[in-house]
């Protein structure tokens, strides 16, 4: 063709040339697809792993698929696997807030998921780098570490570390708590991804024993992390002992309503501690050294309303001994605030010292944004008013025993439970109320957490709640007595305390430090080995 015919061809278009972009999305999903619906599937099997189903070794599982999903992709397809990944896994998780709506479920399902995206960009970042299973394992401490502060404090819920805490790699709290188990499970799944990968890579090319080196020995590791907990000595033995009883009362019903008529609560609290001194007069059961009851265990303010006052003294006096009692109290120092309180009641001096809830729920203790979010969103009117947070760790003396009072959702938070152990508590008392999760698998899921912190602190665990699930959990972990969900019930135990600490709290936050901050440097030189490996354009030409 001469150039003449060659300028006489019309030029097409350049978006003509272009697919559309509805087209390149429609293509981009199809493409997807099959990796979307593992990524989604994995996450499906990382919510069975915890409570109520409790299926462990699937939390292990699941990191070895996220890990295979996301190895050898860009940032950006990491991320989208990562979403996929997380948007199931924590819809069926915290499921049990469509008693406040499904919205709620779903809102706070992406916003956990958001991380997790960063989660899979790094992971396919690092998958470049020599040792790819060690840096993402750092990782997932990295996402956990900041999911567990922002927003408002953070919100702990999903950590691999309250899926195993029943699991060969639970002991590991003892060392580095929370964190260092959580690095196990992610470490023991990435390695067994390594594993896959090198098996799949045997199947493709030639077979030798020095081909199969790697992944027999990514295995072999993956094994000897997975049982290095049982070499950990968890602590249990106690300096003395002191007998507890815990009352649960229940609620007329679960749900938003739980109070029901005004005294109704307290009343089922203080009918079961006279049931129980009469019991005890009879001595059909032996005078416990403290009584426990749980958050909320008194719907109004006794020291606004006598009548409440009252009832708690009846109750205190008729048992004999000191009680821990659970109330929301009218801030004395903030005008329209509350304090969520555990207040110590002696049967001679009345109330005495107590411990106001520090890190209250956002959204659900207090509103953030009250004057803008609540004209949009009507049902925060339901909070009437917000939560004011303590300013003091929660040991208490009760009686002879020295205990550490931590309430409802502050036993996820690491740095609460551990300033209460260094502070001086001997044992730890959850006062937690349930009612309007219950039945949901939130009960079950806030008492995994109950045993993962007394392997970590070496500790007894006693929690009590309004309507289940109380327990005694011994410094290993082990559930001795649970209530029903719904049931009145008193629960008496002889629990031991102690003085001496873990490794995991001399550690304190460093091991989660440490282990975050890897996994973010090593996300840096993964982008600056593949900049320095990128060819220079111009030199190219």
């Amino acid at each position: 063709m001469s150039p003449s015919a060659a300028d006489s061809v019309p030029s097409r278009p350049a978006d003509a040339a272009r697919p559309g972009r509805a087209v390149r999305l429609a293509r981009l999903a199809r493409r997807e697809a099959p990796r979307t619906a593992l990524a989604a599937a994995g996450g499906l099997a990382l919510a069975a792993a915890f409570p109520p189903y409790g299926l462990w070794p699937l939390s292990v599982v699941a990191v070895a698929v996220l890990a295979l999903l996301t190895r050898g992709r860009t940032a950006r397809q990491g991320a989208w696997s990562g979403f996929a990944f997380a948007l199931p896994f924590f819809f069926v998780l915290l499921r049990w807030l469509h008693v406040v709506g499904y919205d709620a479920v779903l809102g706070l399902s992406v916003v956990e998921a958001l991380f997790v995206a960063a989660l899979g960009a790094g992971l396919a970042v690092s998958s470049r780098l020599p040792g790819w299973p060690l840096w993402g394992a750092c990782l997932w401490i990295t996402q956990e570490w900041a999911r567990d502060r922002v927003p408002f404090g953070g919100f702990p819920w999903g950590r691999l570390a309250f899926a195993n805490t029943g699991s060969p790699f639970t002991p590991l709290a003892a060392l580095g708590g929370a964190p260092l188990v959580t690095f196990g499970v992610a470490l023991a799944g990435s390695l067994l991804a390594y594993g896959a990968v090198a098996a799949y890579r045997l199947r493709t090319g030639p077979w030798s024993p020095r081909a199969a080196l790697p992944g027999v020995g990514a295995l072999g590791l993956a094994a000897a992390v997975l049982v290095a907990g049982y070499a950990v000595p968890v602590p249990t033995k106690g300096d003395d002992t002191v007998d507890i009883a815990i009352v649960q009362g229940n609620v007329e019903k679960p749900g938003m309503d739980f109070l029901g008529r005004p005294l109704m609560v307290l009343n089922n609290h203080v009918d079961a501690t006279l049931e129980l001194a009469r019991d005890i007069q009879a001595g059909k059961k032996k005078r416990p050294d403290l009584v426990i009851w749980p958050e909320n265990s008194s719907d109004l303010d006794p020291f606004q309303y006598p009548q409440a006052r009252d009832r708690i003294e009846e109750a205190v006096r008729a048992v004999g001994v000191p009680v821990l009692v659970g109330a929301l109290i009218d801030h004395p120092g903030k005008q329209g605030y509350i304090d969520n309180k555990g207040i110590v009641w002696d049967p001679r001096s009345g109330p005495g010292a107590s411990y106001a809830k520090q890190h209250p729920v956002p959204f659900g203790e207090y509103v953030p944004f009250r004057d803008q979010l609540s004209k949009v969103i009507t049902r925060l009117q339901r909070v009437p008013r917000d939560f004011y947070p303590g300013d003091h760790t929660g040991v208490l003396q009760l009686g002879p025993a020295r205990l550490g009072d931590v309430i409802c959702f502050e036993v996820a938070y690491d740095e609460i439970v551990r300033d209460t152990v260094k502070a001086g508590a001997r044992a730890l008392v959850v006062q937690t109320n349930n009612a309007t999760y219950g039945r949901t698998g939130q009960p079950e899921q806030q008492l995994a957490m109950s045993r993962l912190r007394a392997v970590e602190h070496g500790r007894a665990v006693v929690t009590a709640a309004t309507s289940g699930i109380s327990a005694v959990v011994s410094p290993d972990g082990r559930v001795l007595q649970r209530s029903e969900e719904f049931t009145r019930d008193v629960i008496t135990a002889s629990i031991p305390l102690r003085d001496g600490t873990t490794v995991a709290d001399r550690a304190g936050a460093a091991p989660e430090w440490v282990l975050a901050m890897v996994g973010l440097l090593s996300c840096a030189a993964a982008v600056l080995i593949g900049r320095r490996g990128r060819p220079d354009k111009e030199g190219q030409k």
